[in-house]
């Protein structure tokens, strides 16, 4: 079986992936980050779902991506709240993490090297979304090439790929596909700004295009709002 490295955030679209992934036939290696995020609760979803998943080995990376600010996931500033199809849905909004997933995706390649895979899964998408730059196909097209041109074991012959199975997929479909692959999304987590307690907000822009995707669907909403 050919290894995998498996972003994974403890969300619903990285939780579908690592599916995706193993249906495929991957052995299934997982990584996710402790960035410095207000919501580390995701960080216990992932290590419920690489459990659930019989994940090989899953690493938790911790760097500090809020030692430069300008995003209200690494910071005290508001998540902004019922956003979603109203006059203030334009632009890129304040829970952009600058250069995340560019940063993820280098330190999935480091370690793809050493362990000699070929393959990365990230669960971008570029339909439900908040319109995040580093979630369009042209980043992933132009990251990919990048990846084969910077590291000894792609000059020496081994070409690594990024697949993005979930880009042109509506959250909706993703679900289905998910359930479809036997992922319980009650272990998953979305919300960029939840309660002490874990509960998620229902109203962040995560939690809206969450439950848009159920309602959708047509599947009960499992997620445990505030």
């Amino acid at each position: 079986m050919n290894k995998a490295i498996i972003l994974l955030s403890g969300g619903l679209d990285s939780a579908t992936c690592l599916a995706i992934a193993r249906q495929e036939g991957f052995s299934l290696y997982a990584m996710s980050f402790a960035y410095g995020q207000r919501h580390s609760i995701e960080l216990e979803a992932s290590t419920k779902l690489a459990q659930a998943f019989g994940v090989i080995e899953h690493r938790i990376v911790t760097i500090d991506l809020g030692a430069f600010g300008g995003s209200s996931l690494t910071s005290d500033t508001a998540v902004p709240k019922n956003r979603i199809g109203t006059k203030d849905d334009i632009g890129i909004p304040n829970t952009y993490v600058p250069a995340r997933n560019t940063i993820f995706l280098s330190y999935a390649l480091g370690w793809a090297e050493v362990l000699g895979c070929a393959d990365i899964f990230i669960g971008v998408n570029a339909l439900d979304y908040s319109g995040y730059p580093d979630c369009r196909p042209e980043f992933i097209r132009a990251f990919e090439t990048m990846a084969n041109l910077a590291t000894k074991a792609q000059v020496e012959g081994q070409h690594l790929t990024l697949h993005t199975p979930l880009l042109n997929l509506t959250k909706a479909e993703i679900i289905k596909r998910g359930i479809a692959l036997g992922v319980n999304y009650s272990i998953t987590h979305s919300c960029y700004d939840p309660s002490p307690n874990g509960r998620a907000c229902g109203a962040c822009d995560s939690c809206l295009l969450r439950k848009k995707g159920f309602a959708e669907a047509g599947v009960s909403d499992v997620t445990r709002y505030a």
